[in-house]
């Protein structure tokens, strides 16, 4: 829940009521105009589930006709909307079974067809191909069309993202372990990835005049420092601060994923300074003391687009963006958690050293030896085991400094000892290293860093 004061200072914003956030109901555009089908409420009911599948799912068109069928009414995709909408949890999971398993891909024409290709093998190269065309032409499941037409009605690109969400979440819990429901998911995926692809994305800056919705979504869907407050807000997107969002035209006024800048003299070592500090709040910048760009939060927002590479886009963009207001400015950096650190530590710990001060110094050079083991060395098919570390060292960046006691919040102790690490963006090498390690499992970090690595690997008995 984003905090009362946050709320009350959002409403105090100029202009709150033009920008009010449009009720929940209105936003659900399936709803509107379309309840004039129905003459009772819908249960989802095997029978209803047929009957609304088998109107709105069209045949796939001939091979033959696949360019020359007009599109289906506008009505089929606003109907399957509202029923899907209509479902209870339960209704839900049985009514994409059913779409995914009777309304897929036609198993016997693929069959047919890829027997076909095999006989023509000894044809010419031309009807060889078409062979082959028509076979990935059977390919099509019978409901990707519905998909695509969904998305071209207002709210029907969220509608999907949010559908997708709903699948992951039936894959993740178990709910269903149909192979068919699995499909349905790489075909929602693959369609997501092409309507969000980096060239139809917005890049926006967001600032304390941004449209107050726009805010409360920024501090709701703030999922690595929660925000604490109205005057916390305040100072994420003032002064000595950048908070950037991608956006776009079919989600109008939705992040889908935001990243929080902090713009300081050096290289941050702790959360602190960057999270806590209001004493800039009111000030006006000063170039001189702006050397460094800190990447200190990224959150993804919508659980649907998971798998979807919004990201790394983002931190690149914003990263020119910098570049283009600051000329001046080479640090780029990270200050990042380490989440599962001190789950993975329980094993080797199992007392609450927090409480000493006299233990905290003593386990301060063992704990940054496995810190910086868990972060280098521990390994998940080749790669960094923690997955802030997969991100960053995939986007090139350099494992560049581990800091102790940086995050002293009981967030931060529970998660990672009080830990953070600094992922540093040297531009001029970010392609190769991440080149490195994609290829290679390489993993790029510094000196210091290195020198923990291999105390640990001399002494890891602690």
């Amino acid at each position: 829940m984003i905090p009362r004061p946050v709320i009350h200072a959002l409403r105090s914003c100029v202009g709150y009521r033009r920008h009010r956030a449009v009720p929940t109901a209105v936003l659900r555009a399936p709803d509107v105009g379309v309840r004039r089908w129905y003459s009772t409420p819908i249960r989802g009911s095997v029978t209803g589930m047929d009957e609304i599948l088998a109107r709105v799912v069209a045949p796939v068109p001939t091979y033959e006709t696949r360019d020359k069928s007009p599109p289906p009414p506008e009505s089929n995709s606003l109907e399957f909307m509202h029923f899907y909408s209509s479902l209870e949890k339960d209704g839900k999971l049985g009514f994409l079974n059913k779409l995914s398993q009777d309304f897929g891909v036609d198993h016997k024409g693929v069959s047919e067809l890829a027997a076909r290709l095999v006989d023509t093998q000894l044809r010419d190269l031309a009807t060889i191909l078409q062979v082959e065309d028509r076979l990935r032409y059977s390919l099509t499941p019978r409901y990707k069309p519905l998909l695509n037409y969904i998305s071209r009605v207002e709210g029907g690109v969220k509608f999907l993202v949010d559908l997708r969400a709903d699948v992951l979440e039936m894959i993740s819990s178990k709910a269903s372990e149909s192979p068919h429901i699995r499909d349905l998911n790489g075909t929602l995926k693959s369609l997501l990835s092409e309507w969000f692809s980096v060239g139809l994305l917005q890049l926006e800056r967001i600032t304390w005049q941004s449209p107050c919705e726009i805010l409360q979504k920024i501090s709701q869907y703030e999922a690595v420092h929660p925000v604490r407050n109205w005057t916390d807000l305040k100072r994420r997107v003032g002064p000595y601060r950048r908070c950037y969002a991608f956006t776009h035209a079919a989600m109008p006024g939705e992040p889908l994923v935001v990243l929080h800048v902090a713009l300081t003299e050096d290289i941050s070592d702790n959360i602190q300074s960057i999270v806590r500090e209001f004493s800039t709040l009111n000030s006006k910048e000063d170039v001189n003391k702006i050397n460094a760009a800190i990447f200190y939060s990224i959150s993804s927002t919508q659980a649907g687009l998971q798998g979807v590479e919004l990201g790394n886009y983002l931190i690149k963009r914003v990263v020119r963006e910098l570049q283009s207001e600051f000329p001046h400015m080479s640090l780029f950096s990270s200050l990042s958690p380490i989440p599962g650190f001190s789950s993975w530590l329980q094993g080797l710990l199992s007392h609450e050293w927090m409480h000493s001060e006299r233990l905290s110094r003593v386990l301060e050079p063992a704990l940054m030896r496995l810190c910086a083991w868990y972060l280098y060395g521990e390994k998940r098919r080749g790669y960094a085991l923690n997955p802030v570390a997969n991100f960053h060292l995939q986007n090139g960046a350099t494992m560049w400094r581990i800091n102790w006691l940086a995050d002293t919040s009981p967030r931060g102790a529970a998660n990672s000892c009080s830990i953070m690490v600094n992922y540093r963006y040297f531009l001029n090498e970010t392609s190769k290293n991440s080149s490195l390690y994609l290829q290679n499992k390489v993993i790029m970090a510094s000196e210091p860093v290195l020198g923990l690595v291999s105390q640990f690997q001399k002494n890891s008995k602690l």
